[in-house]
């Protein structure tokens, strides 16, 4: 019953990504499709996509390595589990929300700039174009690398440590033998994900880009169905992203090195390389540096915020309609992602438990896997789009909109729910599994008494992402934005393109704080020292 109905899912979701991408396709038949790919706009596009999501994920990493190594260090420093709470913010802020705290700091009138005027010097910085994309990315994506580097770095067995001390390892030392065998393991992983997630972006290169000369590849799909209304255009550029992004997440997959495991006794660590003053101030000094390039935005949007008339903006009946509009979305959405996440997982195990499993369970388990991580390379608009089209002769699409964006939103959460449930329902399983089988309790008996005690934890921190991830989104809503299709991302993103700019700080405001909540409740769980990052 249980992999008849993850085949379902899974099949559920296919069929939804091919639904758009026919409808897209058909519509195309009979255009002037001719050399698509000769076109220099494509090229440029492709180059400057290539190129931020490569410096951006260069940036990232690099940056990541120090703090994640100083957080590994001073496990115990006052305050830690708020630099990893403050680190997590990023992960679940919408990015609109993030542009505008960044223009605050970075912007022509922003902080940096005021600062550097009074010291004599005119307007040097600027937000937009290539580096206000790069600040942006940095700002999402180093706490994200820092966060998984940590993870490994602290499993690292704790007879190493010993060791180390044993043999009076210098620092440097112990980063070239012990800490940099693990990262070097993690960092394709890292940067693969970090790259696909900048490669994709759109909401950030939209609102920072500046004008064509900064455009994407996905802001260039937006552009081709929203204005052009071109199909064939955005087919192609659609089949571009998706086999550059798949190709070099390929070439990283294959040349990964295993990250070393050793065995350990679980004792738990303790490190001497961060007790010198010399370590102490370095490892000082970049999460100062961390928790300024973070921390300062949310500042800003804070401050901005407060002098907005918040009275009167909460009391609109436009900001009403956006604000329920945008709760039964992320509530749809996530609950429809959790659900659909946590069957196919355990389908997928279902799969490979068998005793010897065959090429197709083996075909269909991988399938289910590989989806998970496939879907973050189909543009969200092209999705959109398709849907239009097919529900275009059934009238009014407007009426179908929001059925339409929660499946998109829950779709795109896929990968992070993912990310969350699998380790979580794997050790689950390992745990219960067999003494669940012993005691023959099975179908719902087992899911109220043995799973939902189990996994409760891991699942609402997954639906709590997933709704964070929804509530924030823009690149589904921008195609189907309307009077009557109105969310908060929408919302802000209007206020700010018709220079309401008091009225986007307090929307802005309102939406961090929300998302804000949701990630304290979804890290609620984490371990002071800093385990649970």
């Amino acid at each position: 019953m249980t992999m008849a109905a993850g085949g379902f899912a899974l099949g559920g979701v296919l069929l939804f990504i091919g639904l758009a991408a026919g409808s897209l396709l058909a519509q195309s038949t009979g255009g002037n499709d001719a050399g698509p790919f000769l076109d220099a706009y494509i090229w440029r596009i492709t180059r400057f996509t290539l190129l931020q999501a490569g410096l951006s994920t260069l940036f990232s990493v690099l940056l990541a390595i120090p703090v994640a190594r100083a957080l590994a260090r001073q496990a115990s420093f006052p305050g830690r589990i708020w630099m990893l709470r403050l680190l997590a913010l990023p992960l679940g802020l919408p990015a609109l929300v993030g542009a505008l705290g960044l223009i605050e700091i970075w912007g022509r009138q922003g902080l940096l700039n005021r600062v550097l005027a009074a010291a004599g010097l005119e307007q040097p910085v600027s937000i937009y174009g290539l580096s206000g994309i790069l600040i942006a990315h940095v700002f999402f994506n180093m706490p994200l690398a820092v966060r998984l580097m940590l993870a490994g770095i602290e499993r690292i067995p704790a007879e190493y440590w010993r060791t180390s001390a044993n043999l009076g390892m210098s620092a440097f030392a112990i980063f070239r033998f012990i800490e940099w065998p693990v990262i070097r393991g993690l960092l394709p992983g890292i940067a693969g994900l970090v790259f696909m997630l900048c490669a994709t972006s759109f909401t950030l290169v939209l609102t920072l880009g500046g004008g064509p000369a900064a455009s994407t590849i996905e802001v260039a799909i937006y552009q081709a169905l929203r204005f052009d209304f071109d199909p064939p255009r955005a087919i192609a550029l659609a089949a571009l992203q998706v086999a550059l992004t798949g190709a070099l997440l390929l070439v990283l997959k294959l040349i990964a090195p295993p990250p070393p495991e050793g065995e350990t006794s679980g004792k738990s660590i303790r490190r001497s390389d961060g007790a010198s003053s010399l370590s102490r101030l370095a490892d000082r000094v970049w999460l100062v540096l961390a928790a300024g390039l973070v921390g300062l935005p949310f500042a800003a949007i804070a401050y901005a915020g407060s002098k907005a008339d918040l009275f009167r903006l909460l009391s609109e009946p436009v900001f009403h309609r956006a604000l329920a509009m945008s709760a039964t979305i992320s509530v749809l959405s996530a609950v429809i992602s959790v659900a659909v996440t946590a069957l196919m997982i355990r389908t997928e195990s279902l799969a490979l438990a068998q005793r010897r499993p065959g090429m197709t369970a083996r075909f269909f388990a991988g399938a289910i896997g590989a989806s998970t991580s496939f879907i973050l390379l189909i543009p969200p608009v092209v999705l959109g789009a398709g849907w239009f089209l097919l529900l275009r002769p059934f009238g009014d699409v407007a009426r179908f909109a929001p059925a339409v964006v929660v499946a998109i939103n829950a779709l795109m959460a896929l990968p992070f729910v993912h990310r969350v449930l699998a380790p979580a329902m794997a050790t689950h399983a390992v745990r219960t599994g067999r003494l669940a089988a012993s005691l023959g309790i099975a179908g719902f008996q087992r899911l109220l008494w043995i799973d939902w005690p189990g996994l409760r934890k891991p699942l609402f921190v997954a639906f709590s992402f997933a709704m964070a991830l929804s509530l924030g989104d823009l690149g589904a809503v921008a195609l189907f934005g309307s009077q009557d299709m109105v969310t908060l991302p929408y919302l802000l993103y209007s206020r700010m393109g018709s220079y309401r700019t008091a009225d986007a700080a307090g929307l802005a405001l309102f939406l961090g704080l929300l998302c804000l909540v949701l990630t304290v409740l979804g890290t609620a769980g984490e371990e002071p020292e800093g385990k649970g990052a």
